[in-house]
């Protein structure tokens, strides 16, 4: 299997994994090593221990990043995919500056982060950003402070913030403290049942139906779902922007359900988001939507160059 195509063309997973490094970067991955129908080198993506392998040397080999492991159970997210939506808040910050902006100067805050902390990860070493990563669960936010800890390259890029009840940015963004993008995967399903009912349409995908309620890439409860599933919880993170209007460039969150675009964008209108923008971003045959709104004109996000205090 390949990694995901149509990616973003600055996305360095473009076309088949490159096993050879990947295995020079990480020798552990050798041994999960296996081949597809047609000869070619790949792993079972079925077997959740492959799949950590794989990240663990993706993110050895591309991103500086040695040690990384997560607790059982939790989410192991496919890294190319994941990548792309951090290029596309590069380029959808490049409006207001010359180029696409690299450096520390530049803040994004990736809420609900997780304990595998793949967006900072990516983001940090990308483009040299200052990162916060932010999340509800203790042991999820010890684990990714733990990979910062344990990873130079992250340690004065990265901050990993523990998030107060259900709040999504008070307590997390300072006062006066201005944040160039904030971005979100948001827990898409509305109950275990509906993850439940993924996951089988997944397993059957993958010629695995015998394996039941598993989860290839794992997941805790509230990195799947919520009451109310995305649109509820994407709702209360519009409605909460507005007291952070002045503080943040640009919202954003992925949207996995297009028919919750009009609803999302409807409540955007009424809460006065100057700039609305949908991006889509397509790996084979998925297709993921990208929601962006700003409270800000294009004119005031360009004095971000100059004014911005992080």
């Amino acid at each position: 299997m390949s990694s995901q195509s149509l990616l973003h063309p600055r996305n360095i997973h473009q076309g088949r994994y490159n096993f050879a490094a990947l295995i020079k970067a990480l020798p552990a991955l050798e041994a999960v090593i296996c081949t597809n129908p047609s000869g070619e080198a790949t792993i079972d993506f079925s077997d959740n221990n492959a799949v950590i392998l794989l990240n663990q040397a993706l993110l050895a080999c591309y991103y500086k990043v040695q040690f990384w492991l997560l607790p059982p159970g939790y989410l192991c997210p496919p890294v190319p995919g994941r990548a792309d939506y951090v290029h596309y808040l590069a380029d959808l910050l490049a409006r207001s500056f010359d180029n696409v902006p690299k450096g520390r100067q530049i803040a994004l805050l990736d809420i609900g982060t997780g304990a595998n902390l793949i967006y900072p990860i990516i983001a940090s070493q990308s483009y040299g950003w200052q990162v916060y990563g932010s999340d509800t669960d203790p042991l999820a936010v010890k684990t990714a402070k733990v990979i910062v800890a344990s990873n130079p390259a992250l340690r004065s890029q990265v901050q990993v913030i523990q998030q107060q009840g259900n709040a999504m940015f008070s307590g997390v963004i300072m006062p006066q403290q201005r944040v160039h993008l904030t971005m979100c995967n948001p827990p898409f399903f509305a109950s275990q049942q509906e993850a439940e009912a993924a996951s089988r349409r997944k397993w059957v995908n993958l010629g695995k139906a015998a394996q039941g309620q598993q989860r290839n890439f794992a997941g805790q409860q509230h990195e799947l779902w919520c009451p109310g599933g995305e649109l509820a919880f994407i709702n209360q993170m519009i409605t909460e922007s507005q007291l952070f209007k002045s503080q943040v460039c640009w919202f954003t969150t992925l949207v996995s359900q297009q028919k919750h675009l009009v609803p999302l964008q409807k409540l955007l209108r009424s809460v006065g988001a100057v700039q609305t923008e949908v991006i889509e971003m397509r790996q084979g045959q998925k297709v993921s939507r990208i929601l962006a709104w700003s409270y800000l004109s294009a004119a005031q996000q360009q004095q971000w160059q100059t004014d911005a205090v992080l």
